[in-house]
Parts: structure tokens; C-alpha cells; sequence
């Protein structure tokens, strides 16, 4: 896990300086406290920078940026985590290396495969390859976005990094803000890929690429992967629990390689509970867990950790949010750079920061509800507004007549007038149109005036593909909510103290694997999540 940093030059009348690269590395020192390199091109039009924290090879063999036959130079964030298995498939095609690091095979894979080394990528990353000898650069984002890339570009020059942060060291990138995504940040509370917060500096949406060619000056992007919801398979529930567990298994153990410590986080739900258990299986000795108490009984989830714990006989630990804990909220305002609502990123921050004094890598359970329907809220009434929107636009004429009188109902029947994509986007939506346009003055106020603030989700939902609409709903939380918000909040809080955190459940065999998966096994009787909660029934209490 690492910082990645780096400036392009399309004019062959300037070159990058190392100060201008090292100006911003020194922006995320944070994400890479281990290790620090830059790159400049023999033209000097390129220059490339890298933060480590060091996982695998701990050797100076594992520095970055990284050099391979003598043509090909990365920098690179992010875990490979089938790259012994790639690394004897190309040993086999002739290919030499010199580290045992993942980021040599990253680089043996581009050279073979050039854009399509992608396809053997399992795992999370954000990197950028320099071909010296075609004067290009490739810029890719894992497939559901674990890891950050933003990028700055203007007629001269192309700038990026992990953070925001690390842009706007650099002369020439202004800090004007991008009302529009002001304006979709009222609306869903975090910004949706590609906008950041500020005009032209955007974020590489997950499961795309960049592709620069320097002297033609061209920036080629191409979506290289999506979660698939075309085609459903027929199994029993117990088929489907046991490939959900067998995939889970390997994606865990996968997870725990390493060179430094491992532990996990443990939520006490379902999602933490059941990879817990499975490292617990996987491992001969106790698995260090970490998981945040609250002194209010009401919030307090503690109990439930601590009954895992106790089950697998893991090394527990607990730390108490104190009120107090609000006096970093200046610090984590820094870090989260981008508008950002989710009140959670401190706990998330307190505890990553108790974690990190124990172990470098956290193995977490994000990703059972995006990929399982875990919200109720809006999932199981995408249930019910699909599977019975036929019924409820023939009774809505007669309820608007006789039902005024109960509030609720009233409010639900003047709801189902609108499209199924406006009422899904509204279950989570942080304010409706009509209260940013009440409460705005100035810019956002014409925007509001000229734009349908759910036009993201009606994009997901009329492009959909699958047969069942229900999944559209998980299709627009995979690609939007998932990486814009939650792994925002993830990495950020796991990176601000230089800890790697690792997510099984989001490896992209489970998430397609989940695709396949029918929503009515995801909702059923009543129960979201209900086949992975099926699944876990033998590992984890009823309770969790």
C-alpha cells in the first residue's frame, strides 16, 4: 500500500523537476511513511513519485518507482494478491525478476500483455506504468475502486495522485469549486465519480483506464470491467451457500499473505463475524481483532464482537469512542479533502488509529451489503416498488382520494407517481430537490433549477441490462455508492495512520459470483442479506 504521485509534460520544451515531485509526495507521506522514490525520464517530460509502506518484500528489491527491462517504470498502490500465481505462469514464458514483490510481476504482466495485463490482476490498485520506449503512460483503477487515482489536465500537462492534496502542490492547478458537484454532494452526500469538488481535477471511476500517448498528446479512457447481472443461475440455496463460502475461503486466505502483521476488524455483523471466522479457520494462531465500543448501551455493538471473539478465541480488542473524539474532526476534514457527510469516518479513523499499534494490515467485511442488499431501507422498498409497482399505480387514483387523512400512506402514493429510479435514489438521498432549491441561492439555486439531481441513478437504471430491475438498484450502489463513499471513508481513515486494510468480500470473483446470485435470495421473507446470513449460520450467531 502505497502513495502514488506524478507529472506529465506534453511539450518537449519542459521538464519536470524532482523538487515538483517530491513537493508531492511529501503531501501523502502518510499513505507510504516506509520508503520514498522518484522518477524522472530521460526527456524529463515524465516524472513519477511513490510513498511505500512496505506488505510484501520488505527488501530495498521492493522500492518504487520500479524499473523493468530497462524500459518500463511504475508507481504503484495497492495489493496484487495472486501474483505468486501470475509470477510462475510468466517464469515459464522466459520472465526474470529480481524482487519477490507483486509490483515486478504488475510490470512482467504489462509487458506481455500491455493494457490487457488487467484481466489478470486480482486484487486492489491504482498505478501508472511509463513506456520509455513508446512514450506512453497507463493509469488504471482496480475494478470496484478500493483504491484512489485523481488527475489534474490542462493543454500542457497531465498531473496525478492518490489525494487531492498531493494535485494542488503544483503551479497551474487552481482550487476553483465545482458547483456541480457541490450540488450532487446535497444530494447523495458524498461526490460521484468523476467529479472531486473542484473543476478539472477528476477521479478515475473504478474499472477504468487511462491511456497517454505523449507526443500525440491523446488521453484515451476505456471501462475495462463492470459488475454483470445478465445472467442468473439456478441453484439450491445450499449450492449457492456453499459456493459462497468456498469463495470466500480463497479470497481470505489470499488476504493474509503478507510480511508484517495481519489482523482484522471485527463490526460484530454479519459481514465482519463471517470473515473473522474464516481467518480464524484459515490461521494456527489467534487472529489479532479491533473493534470500537461506545459507552451509550443504545449504539453499542461491542457485545457482539466480544461474543465472536470469544467463539474463535481471536486476540481481542476493544477501544471506547469518547465524546472527546469529536476534536479531530479539523484533522479529518484535511484528510477527506473531497465533500464527504458520513459521520462514521471517525470511528472508522479511531479504529484504524488503535489497530495500526498492533498490526500493518486489517482485513475488514465491506462489501455484504452492496453485495448482498444489505440495506433495508432502500432495498427492501426497491423490492416492493418493482415486484408490485403494477398494483400500486392501479390503487394510487383511488388511495389519493379516500386515504388523505393517514399522512403516511398519503406520502407513499404521492411517492409511487414518480419513476422506480427517482424512488430508490430518494431512500438515500441526504436532501430532495425541491429543499436544495428552497435553501440555495446563486449557482447550485440555477442548477437546481435546470437539472434532475437523480439523472446518475436514471442513467444506472435505463442502461441496465439484467433481467430483474431490482438489481439495478445494487448495479447503481456497486458503481457509485460503494466506491465514492464507503471505500472513500476506508481509505482515508486506514491510510491517515499508514495502515492497509484488505476487503475478501470484495474481491471480484465474489462480487460476480454475487451477480449471478437472484435478489430474492438476497431479500427473503422480510430478511435482507438472507442468503450470505444463510450461509454464515454455522459460523456466526443468529444475533450478529
Amino acid at each position: 500500500m502505497c502513495g502514488i504521485a506524478g507529472k506529465i509534460y506534453f511539450s518537449k520544451n519542459k521538464v519536470v523537476r524532482p523538487q515538483e515531485i517530491r513537493k508531492m509526495t511529501a503531501a501523502i507521506a502518510h499513505r507510504g511513511p516506509d520508503d520514498e522514490g522518484i522518477y524522472i525520464s530521460n526527456d524529463g517530460r515524465v516524472g513519477l513519485g511513490n510513498r511505500r509502506l512496505a506488505i510484501i518484500d520488505l527488501s530495498k528489491n521492493g522500492h518504487m518507482p520500479m524499473t523493468y527491462l530497462n524500459r518500463y517504470t511504475i508507481t504503484y498502490n495497492g495489493e496484487v494478491y495472486n501474483f505468486q500465481e501470475q509470477r510462475r505462469k510468466l517464469e515459464k514464458l522466459g520472465y526474470k525478476f529480481t524482487s519477490s514483490s507483486d509490483t515486478e510481476v504488475i510490470l512482467a504482466l504489462y509487458a506481455h500483455y500491455k493494457t490487457d495485463c488487467l484481466k489478470y490482476l486480482r486484487g486492489m490498485f491504482a498505478f501508472a506504468i511509463y513506456d520509455a520506449h513508446e512514450n506512453t503512460v497507463f493509469l488504471a483503477r482496480d475494478r470496484i475502486g478500493k483504491k484512489p487515482l485523481k488527475y489534474f489536465v490542462d493543454d500542457s500537462k497531465f498531473i496525478f495522485a492518490s489525494e487531492l492534496k498531493s494535485i494542488i502542490t503544483q503551479a497551474g492547478v487552481k482550487r476553483d469549486i465545482d458547483n456541480e458537484a457541490v450540488y450532487q454532494y446535497l444530494t447523495y452526500g458524498y461526490v460521484p465519480s468523476p467529479m472531486t469538488g473542484f473543476c478539472n481535477i477528476k477521479k478515475l471511476e473504478p474499472g477504468n483506464f487511462l491511456f497517454i500517448n505523449i507526443d500525440r498528446k491523446t488521453i484515451d479512457k476505456k471501462m475495462y470491467w463492470e459488475p454483470s447481472f445478465k445472467e442468473k443461475y439456478s441453484l439450491t440455496e445450499k449450492q449457492w451457500c456453499n459456493k459462497i463460502l468456498d469463495t470466500l475461503e480463497e479470497s481470505t486466505r489470499i488476504r493474509m499473505i503478507a510480511d508484517v502483521p495481519v489482523g482484522a476488524f471485527l463490526s460484530g455483523g454479519v459481514d465482519s463475524s463471517g470473515v473473522v471466522a474464516t481467518m480464524a479457520q484459515l490461521s494456527t494462531k489467534p487472529i489479532k481483532t479491533f473493534t470500537i465500543g461506545f459507552k451509550d448501551k443504545e449504539f453499542d455493538e461491542s457485545k457482539y464482537a466480544a461474543n465472536m471473539a470469544k467463539r474463535y478465541k481471536t486476540d481481542h480488542h476493544v477501544l471506547i469512542a469518547k465524546p472527546t473524539s469529536v476534536e479531530i474532526l479539523p484533522y479529518l476534514a484535511k484528510q477527506y479533502e473531497e465533500p464527504f457527510s458520513d459521520a462514521s469516518n471517525v470511528v472508522t479513523y479511531l479504529v484504524s488509529e488503535m489497530t495500526k499499534k498492533y498490526v500493518t494490515v486489517a482485513i475488514n467485511g465491506d462489501g455484504g451489503d452492496e453485495n448482498f442488499a444489505g440495506y433495508p431501507n432502500r432495498y427492501m422498498r426497491l423490492k416492493r416498488d418493482v415486484d408490485y409497482d403494477y398494483w400500486i399505480q392501479m390503487v394510487r387514483p383511488i388511495a389519493a382520494k379516500f386515504l388523505r387523512s393517514l399522512p403516511r400512506t398519503t406520502r407513499f402514493f404521492e411517492k409511487a407517481k414518480f419513476p422506480i429510479y427517482s424512488r430508490f435514489a430518494s431512500y438515500n438521498k441526504i436532501f430532495d430537490p425541491d429543499e436544495i432549491m428552497n435553501h440555495s441561492t446563486g449557482k447550485i439555486n440555477k442548477i437546481s433549477k435546470e437539472e434532475n439531481p437523480y439523472e446518475l441513478v436514471n442513467t444506472c437504471f435505463k442502461n441496465f441490462k439484467g433481467k430483474d430491475l431490482k438489481d439495478a438498484g445494487l448495479k447503481f450502489d456497486l458503481l457509485h455508492f460503494l466506491p465514492d463513499q464507503l471505500l472513500v471513508k476506508m481509505d482515508i481513515a486506514s491510510m491517515a495512520v499508514s495502515l492497509e486494510t484488505r476487503s475478501p468480500v470484495l474481491d471480484h470473483k465474489m462480487v460476480e459470483l454475487a451477480c449471478h446470485i437472484p435478489f430474492n435470495l438476497k431479500v427473503k421473507n422480510a430478511e435482507s442479506k438472507y442468503i450470505l446470513k444463510k450461509a454464515f449460520e454455522k459460523m456466526v450467531p443468529k444475533e450478529n
